[in-house]
């Protein structure tokens, strides 16, 4: 897999009017914005609630069409897209969930063993046969979490996929993500308001405005090494201060 790298020209989006141009006192998501994603890297778009971090996701993935600007996307063949929920299928365990998107990319066997081997590193090993409701919230986001890596994918998108979970288990599917991530480097965009969680995983962080049409006001990349990033560390204690205040001011 050699994933490349994502890059938005003069984007321009409104709900009220998307495949048109702008009309008079509508309101504007997106007006001529412009980004730049590093492959074979974990960037972070950080910003309040509410300021268009999931329609920029959905505008990448192609669920949502800007009315002009360009989204080009280097040697992707697949999405994989992990949401705040981990919309399993209720119906179907555990493994069948994983198996079922890699149907169309590989043969019974392959599948099985792709399964498998995920399972593993998320330490589901011995739930393959469970179901959704007989896990615990956080299992099911680690399965969603193996899921989005399982899928043959060069680029994977998050949208705030530890928002709803208590600190301490946030804390360790972001660990999970990280640990997952390092094994192949695929280019990945997550979306979230949690400083912590944009400075734990982000090698790069956007920090999007909060008022329409959304800019980017601060472009920053993460001084430290992914081994060495917790809370006590004074390079991540600065750059929290420093996006604290521009998430503030």
């Amino acid at each position: 897999m050699n994933p490349g790298g994502i890059k938005l020209n003069d984007i321009c989006f409104s709900y009220s009017n998307p495949n048109n141009s702008i009309k008079d006192g509508e309101m504007v998501i997106f007006k001529d914005f412009n980004l730049k994603i590093t492959a074979s890297k974990v960037s972070v778009i950080l910003g309040p609630s509410g300021c268009g971090k999931s329609t920029l996701l959905n505008i990448i993935h192609g669920i949502l069409t800007p009315y002009s600007g360009t989204v080009e996307k280097e040697n992707c063949n697949a999405i994989s897209y992990l949401f705040q929920e981990p919309r399993l299928l209720p119906w179907k365990t555990v493994s069948q969930n994983i198996e079922l998107i890699l149907k169309k990319h590989y043969r019974k066997k392959e599948r099985q063993k792709i399964t498998e081997h995920y399972l593993k590193l998320i330490g589901l090993g011995d739930f393959s046969d469970f179901y959704p409701s007989e896990l615990s919230g956080g299992m099911r986001q680690r399965v969603a979490i193996a899921r989005a890596f399982a899928y043959p994918a060069e680029i994977i998108l998050m949208d705030e996929p530890f928002q709803a979970l208590d600190p301490g288990l946030k804390l360790n599917l972001t660990k999970l993500f990280s640990t997952l991530w390092i094994k192949d480097n695929r280019t990945s965009l997550f979306v979230t308001h949690d400083i912590a969680e944009a400075i734990f995983l982000g090698d790069e962080i956007f920090v999007l405005s909060s008022k329409f049409p959304s800019i980017i006001i601060d472009h920053t990349i993460n001084p430290v090494p992914r081994n060495n990033r917790h809370p006590k560390n004074p390079e991540s204690l600065k750059l929290e201060t420093r996006l604290y205040s521009l998430l503030t001011n």
